[in-house]
C-alpha cells in the first residue's frame, strides 16, 4: 500500500483544521518575512575609493562575507535589526546597526594610524615571524569545517577561454585546507591554445605551515629558517581597533641573494598581540610549466598567492579567502608569445568548529578538477540564486559570454584535443 505525505500525517479536527492552517501559514510568512537580504558596498572614509575584500559579519554568528573587487556584498540574514561588523586591513573596523534592508548600505572606514615602534631594526621583525611561526605550530591542531567558493578564470591573449566555480565542503585548520569534498561544480570553456586541468591543486596544497613537513628543511617564511633565509623589513604597526592592544605589524620579506633555487617576496600580517597571521601575500617565479604540446612553452612566469584570515577576537581564527594567479608568456616556434593568465579565487564561509560526518579527501597530484565537476549533476538554480556566489562586473561578462553559447554543464561537450596543463608535487606541470 502506498502512503502519500499527506496521509501520513495525523489528521487534525475537522473544527481545528482552519486555525491550524491559518497558524502554519502565520508561521511560514513570519520568517519569509524576517530573513532579509542586506546589500552595500565599504569605502575609504578619506578617498571615498572601494574596499575590496573587506570582511561583513555578524559577531558572535557564523554569518559573514567579504567585499568584491568593487567593494559591494550581499549578506543573507534571518532577521532585523541586526549589527554588522566591518573590517578591513589597514583600516579602523566599525560596526553598523541595521534596521533595514530597503536601501543600499554605504560604510566609510577611516584609515588606521600607522606607527614604527623604538624596537624597529631588524630583531623585531624577526622575532614577531618566529613567534608567529610558533603560535602556528600551537594552534594547529584546531580544525574547522564549513564550505567554500572557488572560481577560476583562464585568459590567453586578454581573451577568457575557461571559467570554472565550485563550492566545496571543507575542511582547514589555521594554515591551510586538509581536505575537501566537492558539493556543486561547473566548467565551460573555449576553443584555446591550452586549459589547466588541476590548478586548484596550488589552493589545496599551499599553507603557511605543515605539520608533517620537516621544519628543518623548509624554505617556508613560518619555519625556524626565516633568518638563514629571508631579509625582513617592519613597515609599521597599523593600530588596532583596541587602543589597548599593540595593533597589525606589516612586514615585508624576500628571500637571501645567495638563496638560488628558491625566490620569492612578498608580505606578512602578524597581530603584535596574539601573534595571529592576519594576512599573507607571496609572489614567486619558481613556477616551472610546459604542455603536452612539446612545441609549446611558457616564459617569465609568475605566481602570486594571497591568504586571510577571518577578523576574530579569538586566540585562532580560521581561512576567509585566498587567492592564487599564474600569469606567463605562451610561445610556439614561429609565433609571438601569447600572454596566458589564470586567476582563482577561494571565499571560506559558514564555518565552525563542530566536526561532520563528510569524507573530506586530501589533495592529490592525481586529482583532475573537471572529473569531479563532471561527477556532480549540474544545478542552474544554484548558481543562479546563491548570494555567496556574488560577482563583479567582470567576471559577470565573462560568465554571461559562456552562458550564452550554453556551454554551462556538468561538462561541456567533447572538444577537440588540445594541450593539457597538469601540475606535479613539484609545482611542475607536466603530460
Amino acid at each position: 500500500m502506498m502512503i502519500s505525505a499527506a496521509s501520513a500525517l495525523p489528521a487534525a479536527p475537522s473544527r481545528f483544521r482552519p486555525v491550524y492552517l491559518f497558524l502554519v501559514l502565520g508561521l511560514l510568512l513570519t520568517q519569509f518575512a524576517q530573513a532579509q537580504q542586506l546589500r552595500g558596498v565599504v569605502i575609504d572614509q578619506e578617498t571615498n575609493q572601494v574596499l575590496p575584500f573587506a570582511s561583513v559579519s555578524v559577531p558572535g554568528t557564523t554569518l559573514g562575507t567579504t567585499t568584491n573587487t568593487e567593494g559591494e556584498f550581499t549578506l543573507r540574514v534571518p532577521s532585523l535589526p541586526v549589527t554588522l561588523l566591518i573590517s578591513e586591513l589597514g583600516h579602523v573596523r566599525d560596526t553598523l546597526r541595521v534596521t533595514s534592508a530597503a536601501e543600499p548600505i554605504r560604510v566609510a572606514l577611516s584609515t588606521a594610524n600607522i606607527t614604527l615602534p623604538e624596537v624597529k631594526i631588524g630583531s623585531y621583525a624577526f622575532r614577531l615571524v618566529d613567534r608567529a611561526f610558533r603560535q602556528l605550530q600551537r594552534s594547529y591542531g584546531k580544525k574547522f569545517y564549513g564550505k567554500a567558493f572557488y572560481r577560476q578564470t583562464t585568459r590567453i591573449g586578454g581573451e577568457p577561454t575557461e571559467l570554472q566555480e565550485v563550492v566545496w565542503n571543507v575542511k582547514s585548520t589555521t594554515a591551510r585546507i586538509e581536505g575537501t569534498a566537492i558539493a556543486q561544480g561547473r566548467y565551460a570553456a573555449k576553443q584555446s591554445l591550452t586549459s589547466f586541468s588541476n590548478f586548484s591543486l596550488y589552493t589545496k596544497s599551499y599553507g603557511l605551515y605543515d605539520a608533517n613537513a620537516d621544519t628543518t628543511k623548509s624554505l617556508a617564511l613560518l619555519s625556524p629558517n626565516a633568518v638563514k633565509n629571508y631579509l625582513l623589513e617592519l613597515k609599521g604597526i597599523v593600530a588596532g581597533p583596541d587602543s589597548t592592544k599593540g595593533g597589525i605589524a606589516e612586514i615585508d620579506f624576500e628571500t637571501r641573494p645567495e638563496l638560488t633555487k628558491y625566490k620569492a617576496q612578498g608580505t606578512v600580517w602578524i597581530d603584535v598581540d596574539s601573534y595571529k597571521v592576519v594576512r599573507y601575500r607571496m609572489t614567486t617565479p619558481n613556477f616551472t610549466a610546459s604542455t603536452s604540446n612539446i612545441n609549446q612553452k611558457f616564459r617569465n612566469t609568475k605566481l602570486d598567492i594571497e591568504m586571510s584570515f577571518q577578523n576574530s577576537t579569538e586566540e585562532i581564527a580560521p581561512l576567509e579567502y585566498m587567492k592564487v594567479n599564474l600569469s606567463a608568456e605562451l610561445t610556439s616556434p614561429g609565433k609571438p608569445a601569447t600572454p596566458l593568465t589564470v586567476s582563482s579565487f577561494t571565499f571560506f564561509y559558514d564555518t565552525s568548529t563542530t566536526p561532520t560526518s563528510i569524507p573530506y579527501a586530501r589533495v592529490s597530484v592525481q586529482d583532475r578538477d573537471l572529473e569531479a565537476i563532471k561527477s556532480i549533476k549540474y544545478n542552474p538554480e544554484f548558481w543562479a540564486n546563491n548570494p555567496v556566489v556574488k560577482r563583479t562586473p567582470v567576471e559577470d561578462e565573462v560568465i554571461q559570454s559562456f552562458e550564452k553559447k550554453g556551454a554551462f554543464g556538468t561538462m561541456v561537450p567533447k572538444a577537440a584535443a588540445k594541450p593539457d596543463v597538469r601540475i606535479d608535487s613539484n609545482g611542475r606541470v607536466v603530460k
